[in-house]
């Protein structure tokens, strides 16, 4: 594809516009467990003794297992378990047969379902009280061995039911019974949202054998060359830098920054498809690093990923970006690691002018991280690690069709010094078209294409 013009910008990074700037080291902090943060998902496990097609009674057993490094208030969460009535029938009865946290710890109770399908109209909703106290990390809560009957104790057909397994014994895999974190989905597939897959999707793993591999051409990718913003004036986007080396059995993108101090010894990279993405969910798991591979440390180096709709004049109105962008040593006023979420509405390079909104997080992220971007309904929400950080929208919404980027590059210099080497990564790419997926479900998804062996999907139509 024809290379892609990124505008020279960023200078002065956020210094004009609306930037609203957002602390939450607190809520972030993932060694512990202050309210409000959000502690890798448990893993739910299902299963049932009772596997007649037709019973006097559906008896659903769960298991909660906690696979973070923190404790996590159990009062948080919610099990859903779904199910089809018989004949319309509406009066059915929640109990609790034995609990390892105490029966008396729980809640129970049937709903219906706002949107019926032929598999299920009512699910059973169960939850911890106050009560029921903290799970520890490695922790999982024991039995809970629950049934439902019909108020008359008629028969009922399970076979029909959505979440229904009989040969699942206690406990596997629950792909169909869904768990809620304060009202957000974590794991699990609802009755009539995920299944089947999102049909338009772009998932890509990288398994490319270098920069200059037919395929990522073939499939949609430039790999930049040449010269131009963002960055040091006079710097050069080297393709070399773009590589594909294989970290933990697993093949992966990474760009790389070289710099000696000076413009002509300054080498950024970038890598991004062509403008055909718009509303839907993003995501990428990417490595970040807080110091150079080699040499001195303390250069302003950004690490980034994020979608672009390119500037075509001074504050043209169609321009778009939102970003996930690493400052390992700081940079635009920042004096220590931080990352920048921030959703564009347009700009001005010189001089510079700037309309934003942008939610900054101090701490370090080094390491492996998903980020999670949903872009749907005038809203765009950020989401590190399955947190929500950042809530942007209103005109700050894109209105048109974009690229996605990875790109490293340097917003100034240190001055002239030894040559030294940063590196970011990206495990994977994934887009779902016009589908708002949890960062729970992208994972899903992710393990369904590896699981299956694909290595690259495009249904995404052309823009």
């Amino acid at each position: 594809m024809p290379q892609q013009h990124i505008p020279a910008r960023r200078r002065r990074r956020l210094t004009g516009g609306l930037a609203v700037t957002m602390t939450s080291l607190a809520a972030l902090a993932l060694t512990t467990a202050p309210a409000g943060a959000a502690p890798q998902p448990p893993l739910l496990q299902y299963g049932t003794t009772a596997t007649q097609p037709t019973h006097h009674q559906s008896e659903p057993w769960f298991r909660l297992t906690n696979q973070g490094d923190v404790a996590i208030p159990l009062a948080e969460y919610t099990i859903r378990y779904y199910f089809r009535s018989e004949d319309g029938e509406t009066d059915y009865r929640y109990a609790c047969s034995w609990a390892t946290p105490g029966c008396d710890n729980l809640t129970g109770a049937i709903h219906r379902l706002p949107t019926p399908t032929p598999e299920a109209d009512h699910y059973l909703e169960v939850g911890f009280r106050p009560t029921a106290g903290a799970l520890a990390p490695g922790q999982h809560t024991g039995d809970l061995q629950l049934r439902f009957n019909r108020a008359n104790w008629a028969q009922l057909t399970q076979s029909n039911d959505y979440s229904f397994n009989p040969t699942q014994p206690p406990y596997g895999p629950a792909p169909r019974t869904t768990l809620h974190r304060a009202g957000q989905l974590l794991s699990g597939t609802a009755p009539g949202s995920q299944s089947p897959a999102p049909a338009q999707v772009f998932f890509d793993d990288f398994h490319y054998d270098t920069n200059t591999d037919p395929r990522l051409n073939q499939r949609g990718w430039t790999v930049r060359t040449g010269s131009g913003g963002p960055g040091v004036g006079g710097a050069t986007w080297d393709p070399t830098l773009v590589t594909f080396p294989t970290v933990s059995g697993q093949k992966v993108a990474q760009l790389s920054a070289q710099t000696n101090g000076t413009p002509s010894g300054t080498r950024q990279s970038q890598i991004n498809t062509g403008r055909k993405f718009f509303e839907g969910t993003y995501a990428t798991r990417f490595h970040m690093t807080d110091t150079p591979a080699y040499g001195p440390d303390g250069d302003h180096v950004v690490q980034t990923f994020y979608t672009i709709t390119p500037l075509r004049h001074d504050r043209d109105p169609d321009y778009g970006e939102q970003d996930f962008e690493y400052l390992p040593n700081g940079g635009w006023g920042e004096s220590t690691n931080t990352m920048f979420l921030t959703s564009w509405e347009t700009y001005q390079p010189d001089p510079w002018w700037a309309d934003n909104s942008s939610t900054r997080v101090h701490r370090s992220f080094a390491g492996w991280h998903d980020l999670v971007l949903q872009v749907s309904g005038g809203r765009m929400k950020y989401y590190l690690d399955g947190q929500l950080v950042a809530d942007h929208g209103d005109r700050f919404y894109p209105e048109t069709p974009m690229l996605i980027n990875f790109n490293h590059w340097f917003i100034d210099l240190n001055g002239a010094g030894p040559d030294r080497r940063y590196h970011q990564q990206a495990d994977w790419i994934y887009f779902a078209r016009n589908q708002i997926l949890s960062p729970a479900q992208v994972q899903q998804q992710i393990n369904n294409h590896r699981a299956a062996g694909t290595q690259f999907i495009d249904t995404i139509p052309a823009s």
